[in-house]
């Protein structure tokens, strides 16, 4: 029995002619969905264990069919693998090579496992568990980049820095409030994440073709084997899905926005003309012309990446524009653009490794941080303590700057007299007032970068952080989450 052929095809029975040969290769899904493969036999044992508790399977052959599953995860895992299954000769996608290799394995039980489901219900649950593995492994990297942000914020101590509006020197701040921005940015990632994730945590199996199972299918017995919250509420729904992609993708080019802002200040903070940070040579590479060059090329390429992710969101967003209900084969082309992201992870993993190694300037920083004028917001509010309007303050003080820069020095190097020409409130301890340490300080308040306001903020991420790790998405972990990624 084993030696018998199976149909050529899945939906042969109905057609007399054969595929064009070309239009059969050109149609195939096979040549990406391959990675699917932990997904499919993930959710075929699932639906395995629904058909043996309605009694279509006996125990021995939903036992049989999920050793053989196991065996075909297992033979396919290597590298060697997972080619044979692209290079494939009649596998029109991982559904069907599943199904032939069960076939082979199995005979004619390999084609019973296809009872009361359908290919439609089979991609929407792959591709659901295919993000969410995904979307985990995003969040862990999102962490170690977190992680190393605040580590180089403790080690930053009270190192300052300009920071700048309209990249205009603004106000001095310390390198680890600027340093934890980016930490806020990527705990928001992560909250966006798994807000995707929680949204998208239903199963379809047991949808049917689009009006549902034919057979009488515990769908909860699939669910909660796969680790979903329970099944999808609308068979026309659950099988024309493909919102958690969108979601996922538009969740990642926010990432790639914030890492390419990343990468952009860390590009010019190395450049001579800021001198802040030094790259470090494991992630630089040199000219071919010019021996003294150390280029950016990874920050350069990771500001890059994010054209790469929004095109895959815009790809996927057109794709479904105006499609009716329920599955259309346009739908096929949903899952390139969410495979063409998986540089993701690995991008977050290499970039926490990087933000560790920078080395900065914190002298230079210092420099910059005393020049330009930094330090009139707080001459501004000097005068404000003084019980002068902040406006009349704004306007003393813009005129103290002026004369400053006619005269070629800081606010600080003015003269108590010069200063008294525009508001007799000025005084002898505003030199004290205006001075490094004390304009930091006087950013007192929740979020500002005062000292002990940063001591604190670092603290907090630091919590926050640890806490990603106890706070997981997934119900499940193992093989319907993580296998395959």
């Amino acid at each position: 029995m084993l030696n018998k052929q199976p149909s050529p095809k899945m939906w042969s029975g109905r057609f007399r002619e054969p595929l064009d040969p070309e239009f059969e290769q050109w149609q195939r899904s096979i040549v990406f969905d391959w990675r699917l493969l932990p997904q499919e036999v993930a959710a075929s044992k699932a639906h395995a264990s629904a058909l043996v508790a309605a009694e279509i399977l006996t125990t021995e052959e939903g036992a049989q069919l999920r050793k053989a599953l196991d065996s075909i995860a297992a033979d396919n895992s290597s590298p060697e693998g997972q080619a044979s299954i692209r290079d494939h000769a009649t596998a029109e996608d991982i559904h069907d090579f599943v199904e032939q290799s069960l076939f082979k394995r199995l005979g004619p039980l390999g084609h019973k496992l296809h009872t009361g489901r359908s290919r439609n219900e089979q991609i929407a649950t792959d591709l659901r568990l295919y993000v969410r593995a995904q979307i985990e492994l995003v969040i862990e990297g999102l962490a170690a980049w977190a992680e190393a942000l605040v580590e180089q914020a403790k080690a930053a101590h009270d190192s300052v820095m300009p920071s700048y509006t309209h990249l205009q020197r603004a106000e001095p701040v310390l390198a680890a409030h600027w340093l934890l921005a980016y930490v806020e940015m990527a705990l928001r990632d992560v909250s966006r994440l798994r807000d995707c994730a929680k949204r998208m945590n239903l199963c379809p199996l047991g949808s049917g073709a689009v009006a549902g199972a034919t057979l009488a299918l515990d769908r909860s017995i699939a669910a909660k084997e796969l680790g979903f919250d329970g099944p999808t509420a609308n068979s026309m729904d659950a099988t024309s899905d493909r919102d958690f992609i969108v979601d996922y993708l538009h969740a990642l080019t926010v990432v790639g926005l914030h890492l390419s802002r990343f990468a952009e200040e860390i590009t010019l903070f190395a450049s001579a003309e800021f001198g802040f940070v030094e790259l470090p040579e494991a992630f630089s590479t040199g000219s071919s012309a010019m021996p003294q060059k150390k280029n950016p090329d990874f920050t350069e390429l990771v500001r890059a990446k994010v054209g790469r992710i929004h095109g895959a969101a815009q790809a996927v967003t057109l794709q479904l524009k105006g499609l009716p209900l329920a599955y259309n084969k346009d739908m096929q082309e949903t899952q390139e653009p969410a495979f063409a992201v998986e540089f993701v992870p690995a991008t977050l993993q290499l970039l926490a490794r990087f933000t560790g190694a920078l080395k900065f300037n914190r002298a230079r920083m210092a420099e910059a941080a005393q020049t330009g004028y930094l330090n009139a917001m707080a001459a501004a509010t000097y005068l404000v303590h003084k019980g002068v309007p902040f406006r009349a303050a704004h306007e003393k003080v813009g005129n103290a700057v002026r004369l400053a820069l006619k005269d070629g020095v800081e606010l600080r190097e003015l003269t108590l007299n010069q200063l008294r020409a525009f508001g007799t409130e000025f005084d002898e301890d505003f030199f004290q007032f205006i001075a490094l340490r004390q304009t930091i300080d006087c950013h007192d308040v929740m979020g500002g970068t005062a000292r002990e306001r940063v001591r604190e903020a670092i603290a907090a991420a630091q919590e926050r952080i640890a806490a990603l790790a106890t706070d997981k998405t997934s119900v499940k972990s193992g093989e319907a989450v993580h296998a395959g990624t």
